[in-house]
């Protein structure tokens, strides 16, 4: 059943400032930081372009257009008063009932009041590559229909947008009864209604009744071009909203997984074909920019690019799921950005592998409730992970694997890339958390520089390609020597976060994952012990521990790290424990299957840019990987794994 909440204070929240400005009072007075909603109550549409970000009141806070890393239109998420909307509610309290429609991002949002109830289906048109070439479409369009099921509910259509992060005010054009345009530099926008619009400067609005069985629907189109084509109304606009959920469904029926948890999994699956950028074959981290990793802080960072260290893991769930065109697509623009810096891999490269992010902080945007700064742009651009030459090297021999072949170039880029981690793994990096202070001996990104030369060595000798694979083979077992000799603590058996070091790391539980080491091995066992009792808070997982603290305060559990431990604990055979796990941590999604980067363990709080890409690949692998590790015993056992529902200890 669809989660349901009351909004009695719906009408000061989003039609207060609407009144102070009829009535000549400034409309843009500060506001308390308590006007932000938490993310959880966001959904997410997209049209793998772009994606935008749909509070459960009806209001879109978030949205850049044409693409994921384009300047915002509508940014009330990171600045109440100058960001921008397009909000769509009832006047009165109500409380509201979503659900995504059938196996399709469509969004479906029903409110209901005292005197009736009414359902609002938000959607991006992303349609066929058939129906492209018949219909005449806008270059980006959003669809949102109002209809009537019980009663009668007074509602409200809200348009205020503010291009370019907010700078811009741009004032609205009326053009006939039912259209209003605006315009920034070359973006125009076009609102077009069924209904009369209410243009005041900036701003676009109406109230409207919608008693049972009418409909209203609302068109917004984006265009650089002229002439520009313009939204969709009436039954055009019902059509175009049939054909994406037929886009949706059609897309989602490739999915092979036929074992449990399947319909959280294609949840899972849908969010991360959202981050994918079609053109490219590219998928962004998060479609948000600066949410904050703790409210109030500075660790605010641009996920809307492609961050390599992913790879492996993306191409492991898409090939998995059966999702071959986005696995092949995705493997092929990493090809593409990596010829870039070839034979050196960057952290992170934009949708079209761009390598050059350069930073900025957005002083005029005072941030998601009051969290300065907002950035664009990503530092991380610039720094050396050891880790990124295993993960992509472990992505490429997956795509060998069902291609049977590679070109050339990507061979060079194999041979290329082995060479430099030969030279180079010694050295220190910046690690997976791309800390922006000095350069350690990350354990973990030494196992990364271990898979880079053991995927190498593997597909060379296959192919029989003409390499020095007897010198990386010999420079991979220095490296797992040197790990096991320094990055494991003697005192307590552990493997640890820094050669010589002593404390943990989150990501030291990818190690059996890669297959540095056995799933129960004594040093593995003891390193998932060690980290679930000091960097765990139940079934949430923090990173690492920050020097002088025992918990590392300053920001919230990250999930990805919490599926890791699901991972980890399968593979070293306790799947009842790793079932518990997974159960619980499906229970800290939002009521439509959504996980940001990282949760508050006190509150269940989301923090970090939502949702994320990450948290669901690590989920999708999770289940894989329960049912893996359940296929190898049951083939070992000759019995049927049965998953036992009591709690772990006796709880």
């Amino acid at each position: 059943m669809p989660a349901a909440r009351w909004h009695p204070a719906c009408t000061e929240l989003f039609l207060g400032p609407l009144s102070m400005s009829i009535r000549g009072e400034t409309a843009h007075q500060a506001q308390p930081a308590g006007r932000y909603l938490p993310l959880s109550e966001y959904g997410v549409i997209g049209d793998c372009r772009s994606a935008a970000l749909v509070a459960r009141s009806g209001s879109i806070d978030w949205l850049c257009w044409p693409n994921f890393d384009s300047p915002s239109v509508f940014g009330r998420l990171l600045d109440y008063e100058r960001g921008g909307y397009f909000a769509i509610s009832p006047i009165q309290p109500f409380r509201t009932e979503r659900r995504y429609v059938g196996s399709s991002n469509v969004l479906e949002t029903t409110f209901v009041t005292s005197t009736g109830r009414a359902r609002l289906t938000d959607a991006m048109v992303a349609v066929s590559e058939e129906r492209k070439r018949r219909w005449l479409l806008p270059l980006r369009s959003l669809s949102r229909l109002v209809e009537g099921l019980e009663g009668t509910v007074e509602m409200e259509v809200d348009f205020s947008p503010r291009p370019r992060y907010g700078a811009t005010s741009p004032n609205l054009e009326r053009r006939g009864l039912h259209d209003a345009f605006c315009q920034a530099g070359q973006d125009l926008y076009h609102l077009r209604s069924e209904l009369p619009l209410v243009v005041q400067g900036s701003r676009c609005r109406r109230r409207f009744a919608v008693r049972a069985g009418e409909k209203r629907r609302f068109g917004l189109a984006f265009n650089q071009d002229a002439p520009a084509a313009h939204p969709a109304v009436g039954d055009e606009a019902e059509l175009r909203l049939s054909a994406t959920i037929e886009f949706w469904d059609h897309w989602s029926s490739s999915l092979s997984y036929a074992g449990p948890y399947r319909n959280t999994i294609l949840r899972s699956a849908l969010a991360l074909k959202l981050l994918a950028f079609a053109p490219s074959g590219a998928i962004v981290a998060a479609p948000t920019t600066s949410l904050p990793e703790t409210v109030g802080g500075e660790r605010n960072w641009d996920y809307r690019y492609c961050w390599l260290r992913d790879a492996s893991f993306t191409v492991r769930a898409l090939y998995d799921l059966g999702f071959r065109v986005e696995g092949d697509a995705y493997v092929s623009w990493m090809l593409h950005a990596t010829r870039l810096t070839h034979p050196a891999l960057q952290v992170v490269y934009s949708i079209y592998g761009e390598s050059h992010l350069p930073e900025q902080e957005m002083g005029q945007l005072e941030g998601y409730m009051e969290s300065r700064p907002v950035r664009i742009g990503n530092a991380a651009d610039s720094q050396f992970q050891l880790d990124v030459y295993g993960e992509v090297m472990e992505a490429i021999e997956r795509y060998y694997e069902l291609a049977g072949s590679l070109d050339s170039d990507t061979w060079r880029l194999v041979t290329g890339a082995a060479e430099l981690v030969a030279r180079q793994w010694k050295e220190p990096d910046h690690g997976i958390w791309e800390s922006r202070g000095p350069k350690q001996q990350y354990v973990h990104g030494k196992v990364g520089a271990w898979l880079a030369l053991d995927c190498a060595a593997r597909m060379a000798r296959k192919a029989g390609l003409r390499a020095d694979v007897s010198g990386w083979e010999d420079i991979r077992e220095e490296i797992r020597t040197a790990v096991l000799r320094q990055g494991v603590n003697r005192t307590t058996g552990t493997f640890v976060k820094t050669l010589g070091g002593s404390s943990l790391d989150g990501a030291l539980l990818t190690l059996p994952l890669v297959g540095f080491i056995a799933g129960d091995d004594p040093i593995m066992l003891a390193t998932i012990e060690a980290v679930r009792r000091e960097l765990a808070v139940g079934d949430l997982v923090y990173r690492y521990i920050e020097a002088g603290d025992r918990l590392p305060r300053r920001e919230g559990a990250f999930l990805t790290c919490s599926f890791w431990l699901v991972s980890s604990l399968a593979v070293a055979g306790k799947l009842d424990e790793a079932h518990w796990l997974f159960q619980r941590l499906l229970s800290r999604g939002n009521d439509l299957g959504l996980y940001p980067e990282e949760m508050d363990p006190a509150t269940g709080q989301f923090l970090g840019n939502y949702p994320q890409g990450l948290t669901h690949i690590a989920l999708i692998n999770a289940a894989l990987t329960l049912q893996q590790a359940e296929s190898t015993l049951t083939a070992k056992s000759g019995r049927t794994f049965q998953v036992s529902r009591r709690t772990p200890g006796g709880q």
